[in-house]
Order: structure tokens, then sequence, then C-alpha cells
């Protein structure tokens, strides 16, 4: 049992090569399923439950403890949690955090109340190693049936990521605007459009706020549109930047994207985060490719070869771009250290960059920030 956790309710985690973990249910009880991957990151969780990037997921923290700071409203990247499912070693029951002590919750609160199945008291570690041996692959978490090989036969009928359109889930339905700079101790978010120097439309793939907040606190009045939004009435706004934002699963089937970038490319400055990168890639003809366990944590390291400069980044994406197929299109600007997959690159003559990795810290390090200056530059000429 969990060290100091009420009793609870039996867990069985169960993947679809017939690996079984049991443990204690955690938040919300019931049966889910997706694809079981793993974050590096130390700190971070909520940010983490509410990335739209996390459809389809079920998210293992490698971290032991998890929730030590609570959550609070403010550490919020979407308007829900998008997980499917959270695994955890050890909950904390006790959390210490100023904001917490302002009217925040524990984690076990803060899943059961958004309908978040989770498990803990696992050996994450385990898990984790098995993964990266032998890939990200389906599973299900369930507090509600206790026999393994029921759960087994679920995972495996569960679909993969692979052909299948998750951003029409996370995008969404009606344009708005944003108007919510980033965060600090003195005054919170910042907001007002003071200092704007640049119209951007940004299509929302599964948009972050942290992401909205460095538009705007660069200097951008932001538009968010739908991921459907055709090229034609983007242009009709008139906008001096396009930004294309992050997003959950596989980027070959979001076609409507690509048919609308295709059109752009050109016309306007753009800027591209993770799938937006690989959207945009695709768009220039390129080819991508399913990653055997992805880049999900705030402590990969990129080197950018414009400036030789090696970045920690955080990251959160499970395809990656095959250069080659791009067959000089495009330069390549930065790659990962890990594993040598392409982590950004550029056509100037176009006016648009990208990067797969997710600079606006949220969470993770602050090492590539600039990037959103950089993309002010660029519509300024």
């Amino acid at each position: 049992m969990v060290q100091g956790m009420k009793e609870r309710k039996r867990a069985i985690l169960a993947l679809a090569d017939g690996t079984v973990f049991e443990g204690y249910s955690l938040g919300a009880e019931g049966e889910v399923s997706g694809e079981v991957v793993f974050n590096t990151s130390m700190t971070g969780y909520q940010e983490i439950l509410t990335d739209p990037s996390y459809r389809g997921q079920i998210v293992t923290m490698t971290y032991t403890q998890q929730g030590n700071y609570g959550l609070n409203p403010e550490d919020i990247e979407s308007w829900r949690p998008w997980v499917e499912g959270f695994v955890v070693k050890e909950p904390s029951l006790y959390p210490s955090n100023w904001r917490y002590l302002k009217g925040g919750e524990t984690l076990d609160e803060y899943l059961g109340r958004n309908g978040i199945v989770g498990i803990c008291g696992i050996d994450t570690r385990a898990l984790t190693r098995h993964i990266r041996e032998s890939g990200a692959m389906p599973g299900v978490i369930s507090t509600v049936d206790d026999v393994a090989e029921n759960l087994v036969e679920k995972a495996r009928s569960i679909p993969g990521l692979l052909g299948r359109d998750l951003v029409r889930e996370v995008t969404c339905t009606e344009p708005y605007t944003w108007d919510e700079g980033l965060w600090n101790i003195e005054g919170g978010y910042g907001t007002g459009r003071a200092g704007v120097r640049h119209r951007v439309v940004a299509y929302d793939f599964g948009i972050k706020r942290n992401i909205l907040r460095n538009l705007f606190s660069a200097g951008c009045d932001v538009t968010v549109v739908p991921a459907d939004t055709p090229a034609e009435k983007v242009l009709e706004m008139d906008p001096d930047g396009i930004f294309l934002s992050n997003g959950p699963g596989d980027p070959e089937p979001v076609s409507y994207a690509q048919e609308s970038i295709r059109k752009l490319m050109g016309r306007k400055p753009i800027f591209g985060i993770c799938l937006g990168h690989q959207l945009l890639a695709l768009a220039l003809g390129a080819k991508s490719f399913k990653l055997k366990f992805g880049h999900r944590g705030g402590n990969q390291p990129v080197k950018d070869l414009t400036t030789g400069r090696v970045e920690i980044t955080a990251q959160n994406h499970g395809f990656a771009i095959d250069m080659d197929s791009m067959k000089g299109v495009a330069r390549l600007t930065h790659v990962n250290l890990n594993d040598n997959t392409v982590e950004g690159m550029e056509v100037r003559e176009k006016r648009l960059f990208s990067v797969q990795y997710h600079p606006e810290a949220a969470p993770g390090p602050h090492d590539s920030s600039y990037l959103f200056e950089r993309f002010v530059k660029m519509m300024e000429g």
C-alpha cells in the first residue's frame, strides 16, 4: 500500500503485449484505454494533464512522487484535462505550496473531479523501462474489472494512433481572441493590449495557453481559429503572421490543415510548433514516421545548428519528420542530441520556420523562449 494512503480500491494496468501491473485506484473509478507513454518531467504534472497533445494517451510519470505542490486554477493549459489515464508511483496526500493553500486541490481530488482514471503504487520505473525496450503500446487501466486476462484482450483491441485524426477532437469550434500575457508573481497573468505590434492568426490543433501568452507578451494581437479553417478565410483576416500550434497524434491524416498551409506558404510569415512543425513539413512534401517511445519531458537536449548552442527543451510528441524526404526544400536548423531526429527547419525565401519542441516552457525550461521574438522579427521583415 502507498504509505499514508487511505484504503483504496485495487486497480490494474494491462498492456497489449500481456504485461500487467497491479496497484491502487487514483482519481476516478472506472476503465480507460489509450496508448501508454512516459514523461520524464520532475514537475509540471498539471500542465501535462491539461495538454491537448495527450489526447488518446495514458501518461506515466517517471519521477516517483507527483502532486507535491497540489493543483491550482492558474497552471492549466486548456479548459479540461486531456489524458486518457494517469500512472504514478506515489501521489502526495499533503501538498505544500502557497497557491494550493489558497484553494487548490490534491492530485487525487483533481483527477476524481474531472473523471480521470489513474493508478498508483506500481513500479513506474519498471514500466518505463518496458516501454523503452518494447515501445509505446495500447493499454487499459481498470478499477472495475479485476481479471487481468480480460484487460489484456481489451488492450489488444484498441486502435493505435497511426492514421487517426485526433485534432478534430481537441480543436476549438469557433474563432476567439486571446488577451492574457505571461504570469508574474506580483500580478498573476497580465492583460490588456498595450504594445501590440502585429496581428497573428493561430491555428488550434490542440493549442496550449502558455503559447498564446508568449505570443501576446511578445506584442501580438492573437486570434485563434479552428483547425479546419480554410486558408482563404485566414487571408481575409489580413494577419501579419500565422502560427501553427501543437496537437495530438499522427500528422498524416490531418490533410485539411496541410492543404491550408500550402496555400498560406509564401503569403505570410509562418511559425510552427510540434504538430504544427510536422504539418508544415508535410505541406512541403516531407514524410513522417512514428517514434518507438517518443520524446516527452522537460530535459531533451537540442542543438541549434545556426548558432551551435545547445538548449534543454520541453517536448511531447510520438511522431517525427524524415528530413531526407524533404529533398532539400527546407533547411535543417535543430537536431535532437539523443537520437539525431529533426527538431527544427526553415525556408527563408518563404518566411517560415518551425521547431518540434515546446519553447513556451509549460512545463519546462526557458532556453527556447527567444523563438517568439524571432517570429516577431520575421513579421517585421
